[in-house]
């Protein structure tokens, strides 16, 4: 079938009927309706609309290879330049919607998985089924346009410092038994973003080590249905205080879901299986397939989209309060243009410099889009602290809209205006501004970029091995200076 609409994404999403666990109790009927979930996925039915209609429908689609009928680009595995920037606009396009909020929009799975069946290769010599069914996965997903979420980590209780701390078997996911229906698992993954509201969701943990056992049943990747049997999502509090654009402009729209997935004796289908047992293959096939270079470009578009975004907020905040011309006012606000011109500069930088891969694969270049996630970790909370030091009071004398309906409507208006901007639109945009900076919404957001990629030692020794060469280069260069 072709690319879904709106109206078919939350369709099918409501007739999952997942076990999905919040605040005590277990939803049921539509979540397209609940309190915590109907923000985010009217935003994504209107994402999803953009494919069937309107002027970017070209942008955003492309021909299946397989019935012609039109399917995501996110899913296209780029063989030349010009699909390069096609993707890139894409994601763009839908970023621009978003305004970079959604750290799991659909484009980011659909690249992950773009990127892990072009590189099933890896799989080809020794595990031929399982390269088969990876790639038949990818076309699965592509020509039904799935809405896939994933999980990587695990709790810490499952981490190998546990184990050496306490000599016991670490609660890690683990395959229990394997049949002719296929391998059954049992363990919990975090951090499952959007997992309610997606069909499907792919696991591939980060496999333990610490056993010596050749068959490893630490080590697995896989894909299923959310609403399989035994698949449970235990869900945080929600971070959307209501409905209200006026009073909740981001959380309303955006808040996505995080969850705890827990697998309580799951029957994965063997044809569902694309690594078992073997944690170098694992390994390889999340290196080889180039996973961190492609789902990167999706979130420097993600990423450019939110600091435009909140730049364009710093400048409605200084502008209402008359201190543009402030030397310290300045100061911040160009901190802020220069993190918008460097991630513009990264995302140039790694196009121009694209390369086919052994894939056949029109790769990026790595080095910038490495570097830039390790920028943007620091500069996020940068960007924010200049938010609440521009906003300072306004950030916390906010009004809710309800006011403006009463008998103190009079006076809101006298005191709560700004330069050019009348009470109401002027309170509004400080809600946004509390929204980005101090709200539980906004605090997610700050720890959800400073750990997007892994911590900031994960993130710096990436980019650290990826430079060994240029360093050793640079190295000889000052050698040969000072010869």
């Amino acid at each position: 079938m072709p690319v879904k609409s709106g109206k078919e994404y939350i369709e099918r999403i409501n007739s999952n009927l997942p076990d999905v666990r919040i605040a005590g109790g277990k939803i049921r009927g539509e979540i397209s309706e609940h309190e915590a979930f109907k923000g985010l996925m009217a935003t994504q039915a209107n994402m999803y609309d953009m494919q069937v209609a309107g002027k970017v429908k070209a942008r955003l689609v492309y021909s299946s290879p397989l019935t012609g009928d039109p399917v995501g680009l996110s899913y296209m595995q780029p063989k030349t330049m010009k699909d390069l920037v096609q993707r890139r606009t894409m994601m763009e396009t839908w970023a621009n919607v978003h305004h970079g909020f959604l750290g799991r929009a659909p484009d980011y799975m659909n690249t992950a998985i773009m990127a892990y069946a072009s590189a099933a290769g890896v799989l080809e010599e020794e595990y031929p089924a399982y390269a088969s069914n990876l790639k038949g996965y990818y076309e699965y997903c592509r020509e039904n346009d799935i809405t896939l979420s994933h999980v990587f980590i695990q709790p810490k209780t499952a981490r190998i410092a546990t184990f050496l701390r306490t000599f016991k078997e670490p609660e890690a996911a683990r395959i229990m038994d394997k049949n002719k229906d296929g391998i059954v698992v049992r363990g919990a993954f975090l951090l499952d973003t959007q997992g309610a509201t997606s069909d499907e969701i792919l696991v591939y943990p980060t496999p333990f080590s610490w056993t010596e056992a050749e068959d490893n049943p630490y080590s697995f990747v896989f894909a299923v249905p959310s609403n399989l049997e035994g698949i449970r999502f235990i869900c945080r509090e929600s971070f959307s205080a209501g409905d209200s654009s006026y009073d909740y402009p981001l959380s309303s729209r955006f808040e996505e879901m995080d969850t705890l997935v827990v697998f309580d004796d799951v029957t994965v289908p063997w044809d569902r299986v694309f690594v078992c047992g073997d944690e170098r293959m694992a390994s390889r096939l999340m290196t080889e397939s180039n996973f961190h270079v492609y789902a990167g470009t999706q979130i420097i578009c993600k990423n450019i989209a939110k600091t435009e975004f909140m730049l364009g907020t710093i400048e409605m905040l200084v502008e209402a309060t008359g201190i543009n011309n402030h030397e310290h006012i300045i100061e911040k606000v160009a901190e802020v243009i220069v993190a918008v011109e460097t991630l513009k500069a990264f995302k140039l930088a790694a196009e121009k410099g694209a390369a086919v891969d052994r894939w056949d694969s029109m790769l990026p270049n790595r080095k910038p889009l490495i570097a830039a996630n390790v920028y943007y970790q620091k500069m996020y909370p940068r960007i924010i602290e200049i938010i609440q030091l521009i906003g300072a009071s306004n950030l916390i004398m906010i009004p809710n809209e309800r006011d403006f309906n009463t008998d103190i409507r009079d006076q809101l208006d006298r005191y709560m205006k700004g330069i050019d901007l009348d009470a109401k639109k002027s309170v509004q945009l400080a809600r946004l501004a509390w929204e980005l900076s101090v709200s539980s919404f906004g605090g997610r957001q700050s720890v959800y970029e400073r750990f997007f990629f892994g911590n900031s030692t994960v993130v710096n020794n990436r980019l650290y091995a990826e430079y060994q060469d240029s360093r050793a280069k640079y190295a000889d260069r000052v050698n040969r200076f000072l010869t």
